[in-house]
């Protein structure tokens, strides 16, 4: 998690010295051809670009609190792929039915974190009760702030990580990994 955290504020300094221009090129997902190369790569790399500090801080406060107790459950490259999993379904999701409009950030990341960390005690297939509420409350507030928000904020890359969160934290139950 601190290397995420690292990478993305490199990212941010990045996109600061060029005025906004690597946020644009790299850590931005939007339309853009199916030929042009940085296409791809921006399907997984946009969870790494924040517009400003605020975005970057609120995002990575998240990360870093909810993050190392899942690492140290389930390892860094189950976590990683879970991200990775997670960037690249928002991505393309963004860039498939989103054409006019860009994403960045690792919001989606963090809400695959919080529904993730809802299956952390889960014992002998019973789903738990925070998890019942973390769904409830979490989905409701991104259906109604979706339907009724226009406050630059994608609801669809949070609902996609938490569905990510719940996918990985099932199948993740009742496993550890002391690898990192």
């Amino acid at each position: 998690m601190i290397s995420f955290a690292l990478a993305s504020l490199a990212a941010l300094v990045l996109s600061e010295l060029t005025g906004g221009r690597a946020n644009a090129l790299l850590f931005s997902v939007y339309r853009s051809s199916p030929a042009d190369p940085l296409t791809y790569p921006r399907f997984f790399l946009h969870v790494l670009g924040h517009a400003n500090y605020g975005h970057y801080i609120n995002n990575m406060l998240l990360l870093l609190v909810i993050g190392p107790p899942l690492e140290e459950k389930y390892g860094s490259r189950r976590l990683l792929a879970a991200a990775a999993a997670t960037a690249f379904i928002s991505g393309a999701a963004q860039w498939i039915f989103f054409p006019g409009a860009a994403i960045l950030g690792a919001s989606g990341i963090v809400f695959m974190l919080i529904v993730m960390s809802s299956f952390a005690g889960m014992k002998s297939g019973r789903i738990p009760l925070t998890l019942i509420f973390v769904l409830v409350f979490y989905l409701g507030k991104e259906i109604i702030d979706g339907l009724f928000s226009n406050d630059n904020i994608s609801q669809l890359a949070h609902a996609i990580g938490g569905a990510c969160g719940a996918f990985v934290g099932f199948r993740f139950s009742g496993k550890s990994s002391g690898r990192k």
